[in-house]
C-alpha cells in the first residue's frame, strides 16, 4: 500500500516515482516537506501483462482513499506519464505538478516515443529481448551515481522489473492547466540536461529549477529538492 507521511492539511502532495523503484525512496524528502505526503506504490502483483492503463487505475485508487481535499503532484523519470494521466483523472483536485527529472512524451505518446527513432527502436528491441530490468552496472551507473554505498546497494537489491507495457503505451492526456515546474538534474545520468530541455519544452512548465544531483535528488539531496518544493507550493497558495 501506498506510504502515508500525514498531518491535519486540506492540500497533499502525491509522489510518484520511476520504473523499478518503491516508495521509500520518498522518505527522506517527505520530512522536508511542509505538507502531507502521498508516496504511491505501483502494483506488486506480478506486472508481466500490466497495461500502462492498469498502472494508473491502481494509482488512481490509492489517491480516491486519501482523504486530502486538493493535491499536488510530484512525478519523478517514468512516472511523469502517470502523473500526466493521473493529473487528468483529478482535475477538480489538483493545484500543482512538480516534474522531478520527469520523462514528458507528446500527447498520444508513449515512454519510447521520447527518444530519437534509433534509440527508441534499439530500446524497444532491447526491452522485448531483456527485459525491464537492467543490468546491475547500468542501474549503477544511471542512477546512483551520486549515491551513497548503502543507498546504491538499497536501489540495487529491490529494483523490481515492471510491465513492458509501462514503456510501450501510448497515453492521451493534456498538459493539467495549473502551477507547473520542472526540477532540472544537471548532473543526471539517466536523462542528460539536454534530454530533460525536451522534457520541459513538451510540459511548458511556468518555472524551472536546476538540481546539481544525479537522478535520484530526493536521496541524494533531499533538503535542497525540499526547499524548491516548498517554495513552490507557497507560490500557488
Amino acid at each position: 500500500m501506498a506510504k502515508v507521511h500525514q498531518s491535519k492539511q486540506s492540500v497533499g502532495l502525491v509522489c510518484i516515482h520511476g520504473a523499478g523503484l518503491h516508495s521509500r525512496i520518498w522518505s527522506g524528502l517527505s520530512e522536508q516537506l511542509n505538507l502531507p505526503v502521498l508516496a504511491i506504490d505501483f502494483p506488486t502483483i506480478p506486472k508481466k501483462q500490466l497495461t500502462l492503463e492498469e498502472y494508473t487505475v491502481y494509482i488512481q485508487q490509492q489517491i480516491q482513499a486519501w482523504e486530502i481535499d486538493k493535491f499536488v503532484i510530484i512525478a519523478h523519470s517514468i512516472g511523469g506519464l502517470l502523473g500526466l494521466k493521473i493529473a487528468n483523472m483529478f482535475q477538480d483536485r489538483l493545484v500543482g505538478f512538480v516534474a522531478v527529472g520527469a520523462a514528458v512524451p507528446k500527447k498520444g505518446g508513449s515512454f519510447l516515443s521520447i527518444f530519437p527513432f534509433a534509440k527508441r527502436v534499439f530500446m524497444s528491441l532491447m526491452l522485448r529481448i531483456f527485459g525491464t530490468k537492467p543490468p546491475e552496472a547500468a542501474i549503477r551507473q544511471g542512477l546512483c551515481n551520486d549515491l551513497t554505498n548503502d543507498q546504491t546497494a538499497d536501489i540495487i537489491n529491490s529494483f523490481s522489473p515492471e510491465s513492458i507495457h509501462l514503456y510501450i503505451d501510448n497515453i492521451e492526456f493534456s498538459i493539467p492547466d495549473v502551477r507547473k515546474i520542472y526540477v532540472k538534474l544537471m548532473d543526471d545520468l539517466e536523462f542528460s540536461p539536454l534530454f530533460q530541455d525536451q522534457m520541459i519544452a513538451n510540459l511548458a512548465p511556468q518555472s524551472v529549477e536546476k538540481l546539481n544531483t544525479g537522478h535520484l535528488p530526493m536521496l541524494s539531496n533531499p533538503q535542497q529538492l525540499g526547499l524548491i518544493i516548498n517554495n513552490f507550493i507557497e507560490s500557488i497558495e
